[in-house]
């Protein structure tokens, strides 16, 4: 291939930008061939970019009749691979032929879309082996998109320390950086209906509302971006006035209330107990996705309007929107708060028959709540024996609150050993039962279990609260 510079403004190439299916896309490709703009880098490079939206397997036959390929070309076709999650073992296949490559070695911009392809299964043990190699190949101080993509990749594959201590290693971070450490924050916390009651997510909320005010003083200007993940770690926290601020901000600067920022202010509304506020917003965003739909359906859920969210999920269904998992779950949760038992089964029986989604542990799980609440413990229990995968822990502790709250006494020791082989030192599981027995007098059952939790040198964890005062958080 010769090495002379691109021809960046060849007519050809203005043509070829305009090609709008695949038929025009191969007449242009041809007269490349025939003249001779196909034997330079850039015009090969814009041709694979664009075919590779229309057929990937076009795009590849291009790829492999060009002789010697740059490095240029491999990250071009590399990168339009990882964007298909069915054609990462390619993009890899074409890595490997890289490193086999006598001259060629991977550069910057090999690197981060391959990070990107590490996302997610079953990629993920790809990842810390092509950071090695990015510390062979690349000089140290390698560029922030690497940076970046190194950072994203460790806060998906559940290191948030690495993430932290590479985005502590770069000097002046960027808007994408500072949004993408956020993000790797308020990742880890999203507790779904409810703000998380776990000390650790807590204290990752309050580290990326820290984090934002160093961005803020290193005269970083945040975007939409940034205020998702700022609002996501206020509504994890119930922290009102921060969220608020949050929105006062969005209108101060005219940045876009899109639906992704629309949908966190939902939910942030909701879970700090502005219910209407919420609901005024969501009915005023001119966009709204699945997304947003769990996010209000959930907000209703967790203030105990079932009906309300029942509404919403069938006028969701005739916007043409398809729920998803999570929208069967937070409606589901809906329905277990004002007992609708037979209406969430139902729902449940849709996921598959209608909607051709697999239920998965956590709907299971909401079903035991939901007819454990309506008193129907030994349903609820044969539920938990009968489901195609295995409880865990959450489902036997649901099923021991629903005996407690009823006093089927029977269910709860059932659920309580199941609890102490998943979860031998876990307080709550042993009190919930200890204190079932106190209700009914039944003293000597109450020593016995605290007996157990002594022989198994398990010690009852405080509680712990946040207040917000004069907004801030304690």
């Amino acid at each position: 291939m010769k090495t002379q510079s691109p021809i960046f403004h060849h007519p050809t190439l203005q043509i070829l930008e305009k090609c709008q299916t695949l038929n025009l896309v191969k007449q242009v490709h041809a007269h490349m061939v025939t003249s001779g703009v196909a034997q330079h880098t850039y015009p090969i490079s814009r041709l694979l970019i664009l075919s590779s939206t229309f057929s990937l397997s076009y795009a590849l036959a291009i790829f492999n009749n060009v002789p010697n390929p740059t490095i240029f070309l491999f990250n071009t076709i590399i990168n339009s691979l990882t964007n298909r999650t069915d054609h990462i073992h390619i993009a890899f296949s074409l890595y490997n032929r890289i490193l086999s490559h006598r001259t060629l070695k991977p550069n910057s911009f090999t690197f981060p879309s391959l990070f990107k392809a590490c996302g997610s299964d079953p990629w993920f043990l790809y990842g810390p082996a092509l950071h090695t190699h990015v510390l062979k190949f690349l000089e140290p101080n390698y560029d922030r998109f690497v940076q970046a993509s190194l950072l994203n990749f460790y806060a998906k594959f559940g290191k948030l320390h690495a993430s932290r201590y590479l985005f502590d290693q770069i000097s002046e971070p960027d808007l994408a950086t500072w949004n993408s450490i956020l993000a790797a924050y308020t990742h880890k916390t999203r507790a779904g209906p409810c703000y998380s009651t776990d000390s650790v997510d807590a204290d990752m909320s309050f580290e990326a509302l820290c984090l934002f005010n160093e961005m803020l003083e290193s005269q970083i200007r945040p975007n939409e971006v940034t205020l998702v993940a700022l609002i996501s770690a206020c509504s994890n926290l119930g922290a009102l006035s921060q969220g608020t601020w949050a929105h006062a901000y969005l209108l101060r600067n005219n940045l876009k209330l899109n639906r992704f920022v629309g949908t966190a202010l939902v939910e942030m509304y909701s879970k700090c107990g502005c219910l209407n506020l919420a609901y005024q917003l969501f009915d005023k965003l001119s966009e709204r996705d699945t997304f947003c739909y769990n996010a209000m359906i959930g907000g209703f859920a967790l203030h105990g309007h079932g009906h309300q969210a029942l509404e919403l999920y069938n006028k969701m269904k005739l916007e043409g929107l398809a729920p998803d998992g999570a929208t069967i779950l937070v409606t589901m949760f809906a329905c277990s708060h004002v007992g609708l038992v037979e209406k969430g089964r139902k729902i449940l029986e849709s996921m598959k028959e209608v909607h051709g989604l697999e239920p998965k542990l956590e709907h299971y799980g909401c079903l035991v709540d939901l007819v454990g609440r309506a008193g129907q413990v030994k349903e609820a229990e044969k539920i938990v024996r009968e489901m195609p995968m295995k409880p865990n822990a959450i489902l036997w502790r649901s099923l021991l609150g629903a005996a407690r709250l009823h006093g089927n006494l029977e269910i709860g020791e059932i659920a309580l050993k199941h609890l102490i082989v998943l979860e031998p030192e876990t307080s709550g599981n042993y009190v919930l039962l200890s204190n079932m027995y106190a209700s009914i007098g039944r003293w000597d059952d109450v020593k016995r279990v605290r007996k157990l939790m002594k022989d198994q040198s398990v010690n009852k964890m405080p509680g712990f609260s946040l207040v917000e005062i004069n907004g801030a958080m304690h």
